[in-house]
């Protein structure tokens, strides 16, 4: 699979939380929303943690120092959740 490099539009303006979803702003107005059960970390965190968010990668991800969670626009555009970890089997 191939994927086109970060337009600038792709950019993080602004992201914030409700009881359920992330909302990540771009700067090209577009916003796009998202469940938070896709991101076991942000769903954990408190929302003051959630709410300690940074840009990265050139503006094109965000970062939540506190909770070590990074997520990239290009990612949120194509709707993927964060991995699974594998289950381990309890004796």
């Amino acid at each position: 699979m191939t994927t086109s490099p970060p337009k600038p539009g792709e950019r993080v303006a602004d992201v914030r939380f409700d009881d359920d979803t992330m909302s990540v702003d771009l700067a090209d107005g577009r916003t796009i929303t998202v469940p938070l059960a896709w991101y076991p970390r942000l769903l954990a965190a408190t929302p003051e943690q959630r709410r300690h968010w940074e840009p990265c990668g050139g503006g094109f991800g965000i970062h939540w120092p506190e909770i070590d969670e990074d997520l990239s626009t290009q990612g949120l555009l194509e709707g993927a959740p964060a991995p699974r970890r594998p289950e381990v089997a309890k004796p």
